[in-house]
């Protein structure tokens, strides 16, 4: 039960931080939804550093790891919204602006997985 609940705390932070920040940052009338991006980003960096972390040495517990990754990570990063602005861009704007919208959301994103694991290995 109780790490059930590690995951619902962690998950309803992570949803209301995405919320503010694509609340602020999203311009649903323009050609990328840069709330959106970051969040994602930021949230695959978060995950390779805890996921490092907790593979190291257990810098950080299990329960931690449900906390953070699962659900602070999980709440904040969201596939359905990218999913739902990539096929907005598809019908409003041009197969380019579509293309480098959810190619650099899928290339950035593992490549910030990557960097947070390479520097969790480098401590």
């Amino acid at each position: 039960m109780k790490q059930l609940l590690l995951v619902f705390i962690g998950g309803g932070l992570g949803s209301i931080l995405r919320y503010y920040i694509s609340k602020n940052l999203n311009d649903y009338y323009s050609n990328f939804y840069l709330g959106t991006f970051l969040v994602n980003i930021i949230g695959c960096l978060l995950i390779g550093i805890i996921i490092g972390l907790s593979l190291k040495s257990n810098y950080i517990s299990e329960n931690q790891t449900l906390l953070l990754a699962t659900g602070f990570c999980g709440g904040f990063t969201t596939f359905s919204t990218f999913a739902l602005e990539s096929n907005y861009l598809f019908k409003e704007s041009s197969l380019l602006q579509t293309s480098l919208y959810m190619g650099l959301s899928f290339t950035i994103g593992v490549l910030a997985i990557s960097f947070g694991l390479w520097l969790c290995r480098m401590l």
